[in-house]
């Protein structure tokens, strides 16, 4: 149990250590953090702060991938081959889309037709679904409520 105390405190003084040490160094020195998402100026040249990236497929494929299952429980659920056709056609799509998007990324090439692509699908299935929602003015889809 002692032990642990030591190794706890040795990790604290080393942490204030390097936040001091950090601190100690101002944005106008070039060796701070600005704190406020703008450039740093390090030797008189000007360098983007960094920051993570989101990129287009980290959405695309989970978000085709519940579209086509949505469409497949759909049509279990309720035997409308429209719901089928239409989860397999967006889901799919979607899918292909993003997959092929992650490949030319790695490629290290632009990969906008994708994004524009994966944009315009989710675009008409949301068209699709508001008209679906203002013909029934249900939330979810009468399938979904016949298995209750």
């Amino acid at each position: 149990m002692e032990g642990r105390g030591t190794d706890a405190s040795s990790y604290e003084s080393k942490a204030r250590l390097s936040h001091t040490a950090d601190a100690s160094k101002s944005p106008e020195d070039g060796g701070g953090k600005s704190g406020r998402g703008e450039p740093i100026q390090e030797n008189g040249v000007v360098q983007q702060k960094r920051a993570a990236k989101i990129h287009d497929f980290c959405f695309g494929i989970p978000y085709g991938g519940l579209v086509l299952s949505g469409g497949l429980l759909g049509f279990v659920l309720s035997r409308n081959p429209a719901t089928l056709s239409s989860g397999v056609l967006f889901g799919g799509a979607l899918l292909a889309l993003s997959t092929f998007s992650l490949k030319i990324w790695r490629q290290g090439k632009s990969s906008v037709p994708f994004i524009l692509g994966q944009a315009a699908l989710a675009a008409a299935l949301l068209w699709k679904n508001y008209q679906t929602y203002s013909l029934t003015k249900k939330a979810f889809p009468p399938g979904f409520l016949r298995c209750y």
